[in-house]
């Protein structure tokens, strides 16, 4: 099986088992209590249980989802809640993500040409084969991001914290380093 195939493979794999489990997170079902079956002297009834839905835990997914729907629409996310979204392969050229949580977001080859990340939070991304060419990415925050083979062509990483990224054959042509250098190849 040739990488790419496997590469698909496994995205849908891990999308069928995420839609899998926010299935089961927000079905508004009770859970299943199991125990064991009552002894022959006398019947066991048990009150219903109520559903595990804490309201406040619901809140942040489906605000990271109306900001992931917005984002996609508009281009136009600025200082948004994107905690682990998945925008793999999205087109975000353009976009404006200035001062966006994106803590462990997915956005394996993702299209960030000259998309505005100042100040971002990209801890822990992924931003795997991402075109980020051209891409503002002042100040932002890329520690533990995976940044493998992502084109980093002419980005402006000035005061970024790259603190543990893997930037491992990534394309760092004319791009301003976090020391403010500008690094050749």
């Amino acid at each position: 099986m040739n990488k790419l195939t496997s590469e698909k493979l496994f995205f849908m794999a891990s999308t069928a088992a995420f839609l899998a489990f926010a299935a089961g997170c927000n079905n508004n079902q009770p859970p299943e209590v199991v125990t064991d079956p009552p002894q022959a002297a006398s019947p066991v009834v048990q009150q219903p249980t109520q559903p595990v839905n804490s309201p406040i835990a619901q809140i942040p997914n489906q605000k990271v989802s109306n900001e992931v729907s917005r984002l996609l629409q508009t281009k136009q996310c600025a200082g948004c809640n994107l905690v682990g979204a998945n925008l793999q392969n999205a087109d975000l050229e353009d976009a404006n993500l200035q001062g966006a949580d994106l803590r462990q977001a997915n956005l394996q080859q993702a299209d960030l040409e000259k998309a505005n990340l100042q100040g971002a939070n990209l801890q822990g991304a992924n931003l795997i084969n991402a075109n980020l060419e051209k891409a503002n990415l002042q100040s932002a925050n890329l520690q533990q991001a995976n940044l493998q083979r992502a084109d980093l062509e002419k980005a402006n990483l000035n005061k970024a914290n790259t603190t543990g990224a893997n930037f491992q054959q990534a394309d760092f042509e004319d791009t301003i380093m976090p020391d403010g250098n500008v690094r050749r190849q």
